[in-house]
Formats: C-alpha cells, sequence, structure tokens
C-alpha cells in the first residue's frame, strides 16, 4: 500500500533519526575500544593523555586520526621499523587503527617555552623562509605556519625536539622509509645544527 506524503515524510525522518542514533552509539564504542586500547598498552610510552613519557616516544595529543592510522598500519606491514611498535599493533584492526588516531585527535596540550630560545629564533627563520643558500625549503610550506600539518601530513607543534631531530636524522640515514618522498631529499640539504633548531622551535609552538 502507497503511503501518503505526509506519512511517507515522517517515516522518513524516524528512519534517519534511527540511523543518528546507531552512527552514535557506534562512534561511543569506537571511543571506548580506543580509550581500552591506550589505557591497556600505549599509555606506558605516549602516556594517558597523549602527552608521551619520554622525548624517545612521539606525543600523540592533537595529531591527525588519519596521519596516526597510516603510522600504526605502517608499523604492523614493517614498512616502519619498531620491533616493540611491530608487537602492540599486530591484533589491531584498520578500524581500531582510525579509532585510536579519533581518540588522540581531539586532546591537547599545553604551549611550552623554548628550552634554548636562540637556537629556536634560528629554527623559526628556517622553518618559514629556509635556506636560500643551501637550497632547504621553508617547512611551513607543507606542515603549515603554525606546524599544524595536514590529515596526511603530521602536524610538528608541541612535538619534543629531541624525538623531531631523531627522525629527520632518521630520513637523512635512510632509516625512515615512510613520508620519505620529499624528506629525504630535504633532510640532505640540513646541518646538525639546523635539524636541531628546527626541532627546538616546533617544540615551543
Amino acid at each position: 500500500m502507497k503511503l501518503p506524503t505526509p506519512a511517507r515524510l515522517l517515516l522518513a525522518i524516524v528512519a534517519s533519526g534511527a540511523l543518528l542514533g546507531t552512527g552514535g552509539a557506534w562512534a561511543q564504542a569506537d571511543e571506548a575500544r580506543a580509550k581500552k586500547i591506550a589505557g591497556g598498552s600505549c599509555f606506558l610510552c605516549h602516556g594517558a593523555n597523549g602527552e608521551s613519557t619520554s622525548e624517545a616516544f612521539p606525543r600523540l595529543a592533537g595529531q591527525h586520526a588519519g596521519y596516526i592510522a597510516r603510522q600504526l598500519e605502517a608499523f604492523k606491514s614493517g614498512q616502519r621499523k619498531s620491533t616493540a611498535m611491530a608487537d602492540m599493533v599486530a591484533r589491531l584492526t584498520p578500524d581500531e587503527m582510525l579509532a585510536l588516531g579519533k581518540y588522540y585527535e581531539q586532546m591537547s596540550l599545553p604551549r611550552e617555552e623554548a628550552k634554548d630560545p636562540q637556537l629556536a629564533a634560528m629554527g623559526r627563520y628556517i622553518y618559514h623562509n629556509g635556506n636560500k643558500f643551501s637550497g632547504v625549503p621553508a617547512c611551513a610550506s607543507c606542515h603549515g605556519t603554525a606546524g599544524e600539518g595536514t590529515p596526511t601530513l603530521p602536524r610538528l607543534a608541541t612535538q619534543f625536539s629531541g624525538y623531531l631531530h631523531n627522525q629527520l636524522k632518521s630520513f637523512g640515514k635512510r632509516e625512515r622509509t615512510t613520508d620519505n618522498a620529499v624528506m629525504h631529499a630535504v633532510v640532505d640539504k640540513m646541518t646538525e645544527l639546523e635539524m636541531a633548531a628546527v626541532a627546538e622551535y616546533l617544540s615551543s609552538k
């Protein structure tokens, strides 16, 4: 039997509401699952709120969800090397990886002052202007003027300077082979001082 137009409209509204409610329930379930995973293992290195417990481990608070999910997949596939991380992500599904990304993305960290203001000042110049004498491009052209990154590029602001410095060196040594198409070429032109300076600047953003 064909329902009158008002009845069909009411049915559509009710159905859409039910779907939205279901979506909300799934979102809550994903967040609960991510919180359980984070509280079970991730917090040991990355902190209860993504603040990290050491400069050896990246801060995850505020990082883009998609970027986190891709890095977890890279650890699982072996594209990115880390025995500890490979063990941690071995049983994670793609949905769980994205849920973890969303869980950490909503967190935030307070801005910190640079430990070495002079070094940070040098890093600020290189980050925004590059080095025309050696061909180092401005980091801001990809990672944003505030180091905020994009869904496909990492947020660098508020990250530990030591961690950033080590990642830059890893790109230079070809030890890190994810996100490497541009980074290898960039880091090849950077001095150790420039790497340290940019890292120090971003840690205080």
